[in-house]
C-alpha cells in the first residue's frame, strides 16, 4: 500500500480551509495523513484543522513557499500531494494520486490545472485560459517538461529530500511551485494529468493589480532561478534525460517481445 499526505498551507484562511478539509473527507481513496501548515494565522485556522483530524504544523516564517516547505518536510507518507486552502478536490482527487504515482512510468510529480470558483465569468476564463494556460505553455517549454501547479499537485517523498535543499524555501517573494519547478533534476520525470481535478478560489485575480502582482512575482522568480541555474542548460539537461528514458524503456520492451509501441507514454502517441 501506498501512503499519502497531504499537505496544506493556511494563512487565515479558515473558512477557505474548512470547504477544503471537507472536500478530502468526501474522498474516495482518504488520505493517510492531512497536514495543514499555520502559517501565523490570527483566526481559527488550527482549530478547523484540528476538527477534521488534520495534524498542525506551525510555521512562524511568513509566505507560501517557506509554510508549504515545513508541511512536505513534516509529512510521513510515501506521496507528498499538495493544495491550498482555498482549493476544493474533486471526490476522486486522492485515487488520481495514487494510480497516476504507481503506473509503470512511475514519475516522480504529477500536476493537473485548475477551474475556478467565485469572481465574473471573465475573471474566471482569464484565470485559467490566460493564467494557468500561460503558465503551463511559456514556462513547460522552458523547462522541458510540465511545470508544477502549487495548488494541485503531488511528489515522491524522496523526490523531494533530493532537491529540498535546492530550492529558494525559505523565502516569501518567489513562487513556490515555478521554484520547485525550476530544481527538479534531470531525470525526475514531472507529469501533467488532465485526471487531476481542482476548484481554485478565482479571488486573486478579481482585481487587474491583483493579476499584475503575480505576474511581477513571476518574472522576478525567474530572474532568480536563471542565476541559480541557466535556462537552456537546464532545459537541455532535462530533454536530454527524457530522451534516454525513452530509449531505455523502449529497448526494454523491444526485449521482451512487446515492440516500441508499448513504450509509448501514458496520453502520449508512440515514438513522440
Amino acid at each position: 500500500m501506498t501512503t499519502i499526505s497531504v499537505v496544506v498551507p493556511s494563512l487565515n484562511d479558515a473558512r477557505f480551509l474548512e470547504n477544503c478539509l471537507a472536500a478530502l473527507a468526501r474522498q474516495t481513496r482518504p488520505a493517510d495523513e492531512i497536514v495543514v501548515v499555520d502559517n501565523g494565522s490570527s483566526d481559527d485556522t488550527a482549530e478547523v484543522g484540528r476538527a477534521f483530524g488534520a495534524r498542525i504544523v506551525d510555521e512562524p516564517l511568513r509566505g507560501v513557499w517557506p509554510a508549504t516547505a515545513a508541511g512536505l518536510d513534516a509529512a510521513t507518507g510515501e506521496i507528498l500531494a499538495r493544495l491550498d486552502a482555498d482549493s476544493v478536490p474533486a471526490p476522486g482527487w486522492l485515487a488520481e494520486v495514487e494510480r497516476r504515482m504507481t503506473a509503470p512510468d512511475r514519475p516522480d510529480a504529477i500536476s493537473g490545472g485548475a477551474s475556478f470558483y467565485g469572481g465574473t465569468a471573465a475573471v474566471r476564463w482569464i484565470a485559467r485560459n490566460v493564467y494557468i494556460g500561460g503558465y503551463f505553455l511559456v514556462i513547460g517549454w522552458l523547462l522541458g517538461h510540465p511545470p508544477i501547479f502549487g495548488s494541485n499537485y503531488a511528489i515522491r517523498a524522496d523526490a523531494w529530500r533530493a532537491v529540498r535543499e535546492r530550492t529558494f524555501r525559505d523565502r516569501g517573494d518567489v513562487h513556490d511551485d515555478l521554484d520547485l519547478s525550476w530544481w527538479m533534476q534531470p531525470g525526475m520525470r514531472v507529469v501533467r494529468d488532465p485526471a487531476l481535478v481542482v476548484s481554485v478560489s478565482a479571488r486573486p485575480f478579481d482585481t487587474w493589480s491583483g493579476l499584475g502582482r503575480r505576474v511581477r512575482i513571476a518574472f522576478h522568480t525567474l530572474a532568480i532561478e536563471f542565476r541559480g541555474w541557466a535556462p537552456l542548460e537546464r532545459r537541455r539537461a532535462h530533454i536530454a534525460a527524457q530522451r534516454a528514458w525513452r530509449a531505455e524503456r523502449r529497448a526494454a520492451m523491444d526485449a521482451v517481445g512487446d515492440g516500441p509501441e508499448a513504450a509509448a507514454e501514458p496520453g502520449e502517441p508512440a515514438g513522440a
